[in-house]
């Protein structure tokens, strides 16, 4: 299938702004932020005073009459996985971009930071059903590949079925996994999927949210579509008190999802349509950093 000039156009404009932005401002953060997948032989040398007797290769020592011990590097290699949410409410925007292109730039910094650190990246699309997997791989073209399908894929679904993605990569994800789950969340039942991925995987919510999900501005009578079921109702927004239940049930929502992370154990980033979120990817890298230590 031939893709449109603007959708390639629109590939290389992210590519040129996301690599620079890991150049230039995510350099080292990544790969400070990541464990690796544990620890793996290097080398023996000699034991010196000091070194810890645990260490000690019980098979050498034997066969040279002198004590040696194991040099152990963490393994770096990992598998950051994409979980990306394609459903209808995905295409919505209220100021400079729709969710889901924010969501393309999103998954393009993450993929672009793990290549540079020679790790795989895999993608995982879903709606109310996982729509397509792309393998982890290695390299930019495999990083284009996946960008390219977050912005240009076609999904056949409209509603949100989290619990299946996260059943999907957990069948197909053995080793562990750093996954990145990019989502509005506008959906329920999918705490105890996610403390189950959770356990098994380096689980990261990545929430994609736009102003006019917070306060209905004041326009009138406005006919309010949901992209997921369809529905429709007629909503007199110049009524104060309809504004003021709409952005009551937004930090009801808002709230509960914080609280269902926290619960999970589920660390989170939240992203806006309308702001950079650079700043925000920067303030999550700083602030796993700092948990390392």
């Amino acid at each position: 299938m031939m893709i449109p000039s603007e959708v390639m156009q629109q590939i290389r404009r992210i590519q040129i702004r996301t690599s620079r932005m890991v150049d230039e401002i995510l350099s080292g953060q990544y790969e400070s932020v990541f464990k690796g997948q544990g620890m793996e032989f290097k080398e023996v040398r000699e034991y010196v005073p000091g070194d810890d007797v645990r260490a000690i290769d019980w098979n050498v020592t034997a066969r040279t009459g002198h004590p040696y011990v194991k040099l152990l590097v963490e393994e770096r290699e990992l598998t950051v996985m994409l979980l990306v949410d394609a459903s209808g409410s995905g295409r919505f925007g209220s100021r400079t971009r729709f969710k889901n292109q924010l969501a393309a730039e999103l998954c393009a910094v993450l993929a672009f930071s793990a290549i540079k650190n020679n790790d795989k990246v895999g993608l995982i699309i879903f709606t109310d059903h996982v729509e397509l997997y792309v393998p982890p791989g290695k390299g930019r073209k495999h990083v284009l590949r996946v960008i390219r399908e977050v912005l240009y894929f076609r999904p056949r679904g409209t509603g949100t079925d989290i619990p299946a993605a996260l059943h999907y990569m957990n069948s197909v994800i053995r080793r562990r996994a750093v996954a990145f789950l990019v989502s509005d969340f506008m959906a329920e039942g999918y705490e105890t999927a996610l403390r189950i991925a959770n356990r098994r995987h380096d689980m990261i919510a990545v929430v994609v949210r736009d102003p006019r999900e917070e306060e209905l501005p004041d326009v009138g009578l406005a006919h309010v579509r949901d992209a997921e079921t369809g529905r429709e109702v007629l909503v007199n927004t110049s009524d104060p008190a309809v504004r003021e239940a709409y952005a009551k049930a937004a930090r009801r929502r808002d709230r509960e999802r914080e609280e269902l992370f926290r619960r999970t154990g589920v660390d989170a980033m939240q992203t806006w349509t309308d702001r950079p979120y650079v700043d925000e990817i920067y303030r999550f890298f700083r602030m796993r950093e700092r948990r390392r230590r």
